[in-house]
């Protein structure tokens, strides 16, 4: 029997992950937050009183097993100066089967069973209404995850103006876990606005799985500048309950310094530098590895069949 893991997140770094760790004979339920209200998604969410459906959308796309034109349709946005301008394919299709069915949550295993994925994707709610709200250092009352990533502020506290309903499904892949992550991605809008919700948190608390952290290799601007390794793991932690990170998978290649230049100018990014007294000291146990790679469009990116290789091999420990 294959073991089981639950990942948590959202946006591009859970879907990357995914990509790789599909391969691997493992059971796979990927637990996606639902709050993002920006571009396609946000229109959506507007318009028809629904959950997010973007992230939903990446991670069901890169665990297809499915021929890479029908892929690459599903991420077609659409160019035009009617409506549809800037709506991805596959969002459409995940808010039609919604509106059919009633349930995000039978929406995605319709739609996971036309495109051949063989592990679970979960919404962590079905709530229609979801709105993350962000207190930042200053005092300041940010709402809604978009306007969260673009005020670019340290936040002080992270949190739902109403808390969510979680799905049973995902309390229950919890209960039943070998290994829980918390994949790379923003800190703030993908991993957690899942941890933070109450039944997840007590979950944790009774899960006999570890938790594992997989570090981001830069920084994101405003929100986490100037943040270690042990920084990320630190925040985490302030948000969990009892249970807390237990080892983290982090990068140890050197960015080089023409990149390094890059990120700083063009996107005020930083990288995620490894402080291992600090990581000590915390008492969490870290995994190093060269993780990094330079994808095809000049951007850094982990090297996901290697990630997964790792987190494969602390399974089978």
């Amino acid at each position: 029997m294959y073991k089981k893991v639950v990942v948590f997140g959202g946006g591009t770094g859970i879907s990357y992950l995914l990509k790789g760790l599909k391969d691997f004979p493992v059971d796979i339920t990927a637990v996606i937050t639902v709050s993002d209200d920006g571009r396609s998604t946000g229109k959506l969410r507007k318009e028809f009183h629904t959950p997010a459906v973007g992230d939903i959308r990446k991670v069901i796309t890169n665990l297809s097993q499915i021929d890479e034109p029908i892929k690459e349709m599903m991420s077609y946005r659409f160019k035009t100066f009617s409506d549809l301008d800037g709506h991805a394919v596959g969002n459409l299709i995940l808010t039609a089967m919604l509106d059919i069915t009633g349930s995000l949550k039978d929406s995605i295993a319709h739609l996971s069973k036309i495109l051949d994925v063989r592990h679970t994707v979960l919404p962590i709610s079905e709530d229609s209404n979801l709105t993350l709200m962000g207190l930042d250092v200053d005092g300041n009352v940010i709402e809604g995850e978009e306007e969260i990533t673009q005020a670019h502020r340290q936040f002080q506290k992270i949190y739902y103006k109403k808390e969510p309903k979680v799905l049973p499904e995902v309390l229950e892949a919890v209960k039943k876990a070998d290994l829980i992550i918390f994949s790379m991605g923003s800190l703030f809008t993908s991993v957690l606005p899942n941890i933070i919700c109450k039944e997840v948190q007590e979950a944790f608390n009774k899960a006999k799985a570890p938790i594992m952290y997989l570090s981001n290799i830069v920084t994101q601007p405003g929100e986490t500048d100037g943040f270690t390794v042990g920084d990320h793991v630190k925040l985490l932690n302030r948000y969990l309950d009892k249970k807390k990170v237990n080892v983290v998978i982090a990068n140890k290649t050197k960015i080089s310094d023409a990149m390094a230049k890059k990120y700083e100018s063009e996107e005020q990014k930083d990288p995620v530098l490894i402080d291992y007294d600090e990581l000590e000291k915390i008492g969490v146990e870290l995994i190093e590895d060269d993780l990094m790679i330079i994808d095809k469009d000049n951007t850094l990116k982990h090297n996901s069949l290697k990630l997964s290789s790792l987190i494969f091999s602390y399974l089978m420990r």
